[in-house]
């Protein structure tokens, strides 16, 4: 067959080609903590100055603003001193916190945690059930919009489906060694204290909003939360704690101090006392 510019066929190969220049490469979290390539960036989402007018512009800020100041703008769904930032990092952007744009491509999706297909709707209901131990907000309330118009927002841009660097929360191999309370103590208390408190209840900022997060006790996420996972914790751990020195404690010291946080009283899985409604 001959292959001239323009035939099918060197339409077709072109094509294959210029997708692989535009679309990221899929490779796997610890892929990612390894890799050296510089040229493999994260996804950068549109710049702040950038929303447009107008009522999307206000719901996408409104948002934001819920994103950040939870317990403020969407407090009646709120049971704890969390924020949905204290989980998903730098306003829901900060790569391997879990951050917005590596999740919004990606639903529906089928979870293992409530074995059905989720919508993203429905995924963040379950972060106001478990993570901030709270009440769900509706589909349809203001505050559920506005959240997904400002997670439209932050990921428009980025592909459907396909794995981004940075995305979710890297999972930790398992560790040479048992993960050690009596060690992740010690840890903590020289490492995490400063801003979370020797007894793990955070640190009040000003007109009592929470300037670090409780990482135990009935202020903080409950048991049926993705950080009661102490794999999930310890990745999360890895990446990005203390704040702002990610990636400073090794794999061993995570999953110690994972194991210390984990093993402190916190509230109870709602779905212990009503299955049927489990997200």
């Amino acid at each position: 067959m001959k292959i001239g510019p323009m035939s099918p066929e060197w339409l077709r190969v072109a094509s294959v080609v210029l997708l692989s220049v535009l679309l990221p490469a899929t490779i796997s979290p610890a892929e990612a903590l390894a890799s050296g390539n510089k040229n493999f960036q994260f996804f950068a989402p549109p710049a702040e100055g950038t929303l447009p007018d107008g009522p999307l512009g206000r719901l996408i800020r409104k948002g934001e603003l819920i994103f950040i100041h939870t317990n403020l703008y969407a407090k009646k769904y709120v049971g704890n001193d969390l924020t949905c930032e204290s989980c998903h990092l730098d306003r829901g952007i900060k790569p391997y916190s879990a951050p917005l744009w590596g999740a919004f491509g990606t639903y529906p999706r089928y979870r293992e945690k409530n074995h059905k297909v989720n919508t993203l709707e429905e995924r963040i209901q379950g972060c106001f059930r478990f993570s901030l131990n709270g009440t769900p907000p509706p589909v349809d309330s203001e505050t559920m919009k506005a959240i997904i118009a400002y997670a439209y927002w932050v990921s428009r841009g980025a592909p459907i489906g396909l794995y981004l660097k940075g995305q979710g929360i890297v999972r930790l191999p398992k560790p040479d060694r048992t993960p050690s309370i009596r060690r992740g103590k010690v840890l903590f208390e020289a490492r995490c204290a400063l801003c979370h408190g020797l007894d793990g209840q955070g640190t009040q900022a000003d007109l009592g909003q929470v300037a670090f997060p409780p990482v135990w006790g009935p202020h903080s996420y409950n048991k049926g939360a993705g950080f009661s996972n102490v794999r999930e914790l310890a990745g999360f751990l890895r990446m990005n704690m203390p704040l702002s020195k990610g990636k400073s404690l090794s794999d061993q010291q995570a999953w110690d101090v994972a194991a210390y946080v984990d093993s402190h009283t916190r509230p109870q899985d709602p779905r212990k006392s009503s299955p049927a409604t489990g997200q």
